[in-house]
């Protein structure tokens, strides 16, 4: 299957009869998500959500970026759930925010994708979380963003998530070549930080092969430091059958030396432990060198999904000779260029 260039994507106003939906996965730190948006016009080659479309009858192919549905009456969905919830709590606000505890924004489409510009959905949806005083966490890749800080700013905000799985140009345009530049998301990540938002980086997802050095992971972890991120949270490329069979496609068109190796780690969503955690003690280490936080100790939360960052966990050091003692001292980086670009991961 040849993959497609990248055409326009269309947009289709949809109506539906909710748009905040119940979370039940206990592994999730949100109890709730929101999406104003089906399909997304950044059109990710990674993203897990292109399974998404199957429930309109489509492919899991680049029709998830070509052909994105508009919930136009997200913000009125989402007033009328929450005042049926208040009524039945008597009017009692502060009941109404326990009960829904976290929602999340951006879960399965990015809320801030280009055509938020002109529709603003993603806005009316804050003002009526804001109205209500409930706890929001935002996910996306975009500095559109920036364009509702006035109403940020009034919110019960939980956490501004910005996804920056690379800094290295290349692999970013050719896995995400309709996303923000990298180093955009980064000033937005300070800019967000300036107003005193509570603002990190999902390193998400790590991709093997590609974004998984050492080098690659520090530069975008002293990056996330630099631009006064207040946590991390690192994942692993997951490769459901759906996504995966449009992920390799892409991967045989920039990478195919990689094919084979993508062969042996994926025998199913998932890579290995034997691959996963000695990633993950990396990470572990290079965020606490920078001094991050992990996003599950924002969340105050012990259990978090997958391949997340264990909260509070203490951190130890890789027996690898080839990690540095400070890997993020400014002084030091291109002296440890070497030491990073020879740590192998076992694949």
């Amino acid at each position: 299957m040849p993959v497609k260039s990248m055409q326009p994507p269309t947009f289709e106003t949809i109506r539906s009869k909710q748009v905040m939906n119940k979370v039940s996965a206990p592994t999730m730190p949100f109890q709730w998500s929101l999406n104003p948006y089906r399909g997304c016009s950044h059109g990710c080659s990674f993203c897990y959500a292109r399974t998404t479309h199957a429930y309109m009858g489509m492919a899991a192919d680049d029709t998830f970026r070509q052909h994105v549905f508009v919930k136009e009456d997200a913000p009125a969905l989402l007033e009328a759930q929450l005042s049926h919830k208040l009524h039945k709590l008597h009017g009692d606000y502060q009941q109404l925010q326990q009960e829904i505890g976290l929602l999340a924004i951006g879960t399965a489409t990015d809320p801030y994708q280009p055509i938020e510009a002109r529709q603003q959905i993603t806005r009316g949806c804050l003002e009526v979380l804001a109205a209500f005083g409930i706890q929001t966490s935002i996910t996306t890749r975009s500095p559109l963003i920036l364009n509702d800080l006035d109403i940020l700013l009034k919110m019960n905000l939980h956490s501004v998530n910005i996804s920056i799985h690379t800094l290295d140009k290349m692999v970013w345009r050719n896995l995400e070549p309709a996303t923000p530049a990298p180093a955009k998301r980064l000033e937005t990540v300070h800019a967000l930080a300036e107003e005193g938002l509570n603002a990190g980086v999902f390193v998400a997802p790590i991709i093997p092969l590609l974004t998984d050095s050492a080098l690659a992971l520090a530069e975008v972890i002293h990056g996330a430091r630099e631009h006064k991120a207040n946590f991390v949270m690192p994942s692993v490329l997951r490769l459901t059958p759906e996504v995966k069979m449009w992920f390799l496609n892409v991967l045989k068109e920039h990478y195919p030396d990689l094919l084979p190796q993508y062969a042996r780690l994926y025998k199913t969503a998932y890579p290995p432990k034997s691959y996963v955690q000695p990633l993950m003690d990396t990470v572990k280490l290079l965020m606490q060198e920078a001094g991050l936080n992990s996003y599950s100790q924002v969340c105050q939360t012990t259990e978090m999904s997958g391949t997340t960052v264990e909260q509070t966990s203490t951190v130890s050091r890789p027996a690898n000779p080839y990690i540095a003692d400070s890997v993020l001292n400014r002084g030091q980086r291109q002296d440890d260029r070497g030491r990073y670009e020879q740590m192998v991961l076992p694949i």
